[in-house]
């Protein structure tokens, strides 16, 4: 009687066996695979946290109304700089430096960085007033929790809109009055959509003013010396060779900064 070889498992007649042994190996990899990828999951959610951010799991109108709430701080926070630049007297400081270094022919010298830098520290100065009688009728009285926050944000709307009216034309107001379509409003009861715009514009206004009249004594420099290269027969000189240290030499003999910032501060009734 002869043995049957060590393959008869898997020969012809044993083929239903092999396929069985197969599947099952088969199935135990895949079980050591998965239990393996849980356990690493497992242990990688315990050394981390997930952050989520957005509406998901905010089934409560209250908690949807506190999201948009949240939203909307975010986008005035990121607005806030442009609108308080916009209430202040920034605008016509920038302005009108912009344009005394336009007439000296000056192309970065003072640098953007120097002109911005001076504007914000002479709008700390001339709006210092405004911000201690905000701080004073306000934001005290907010801290100490005797008033609300929307009590709080008319009483400090209260000092900006005195500021703003006092430097917006009343022509201006009148514009923007006729186009929101307001009956006639007591100046201390406009809104704030009608004094925000018609103090830009003013600004803009006066700003080029006081530019327009920093340019003329420039101006002449360069007429008188485009006239005597003329007469000497030097066209081809740029006038500009000879007018800029000209233009420098007059602006630091008659202290020229003193001049421009004394000037705009008295602009304000400062």
């Amino acid at each position: 009687m002869k043995l049957p070889p060590a393959s008869a498992p898997c020969s012809t007649g044993g083929r239903p066996n092999c396929r069985r042994a197969g599947r099952w190996l088969l199935l135990g990899l895949i079980l050591c695979q998965f239990l393996g990828a849980a356990g690493a999951q497992a242990q990688t959610n315990a050394n981390s946290f997930n952050l989520s951010i957005g509406l998901n799991g905010l089934n409560q109108p209250a908690d949807v109304d506190g999201a948009i709430k949240v939203l909307a701080i975010m986008t005035l926070l990121s607005l806030a700089p442009s609108i308080i630049l916009l209430m202040t007297c920034f605008t016509r400081i920038v302005i009108v430096l912009s344009f005394v270094r336009s007439a000296l022919s000056l192309q970065g010298t003072p640098s953007n960085q120097i002109l911005i830098g001076l504007s914000l520290f002479l709008t700390f100065f001339i709006m210092s007033p405004v911000w201690e009688r905000i701080d004073r009728e306000a934001l005290t009285p907010y801290r100490a929790k005797q008033i609300t926050g929307e009590v709080a944000l008319e009483r400090a709307a209260v000092p900006l809109r005195s500021f703003m009216l006092k430097q917006t034309r009343p022509k201006d107001v009148e514009l923007f009055v006729a186009l929101a379509k307001s009956g006639p409003i007591p100046a201390e009861q406009l809104p704030l959509k009608i004094v925000i715009p018609s103090f830009i514009i003013s600004e803009l206004r006066t700003a080029f003013q006081m530019g327009f009249l920093v340019f003329v004594p420039f101006i002449l420099i360069d007429l008188v010396v485009a006239t005597v290269l003329m007469s000497m027969g030097m066209m081809m000189m740029p006038p500009q060779t000879i007018s800029l240290p000209l233009k420098i030499l007059l602006f630091v003999l008659v202290d020229g900064w003193h001049l421009v910032v004394s000037s705009i501060v008295q602009s304000f009734g400062a």
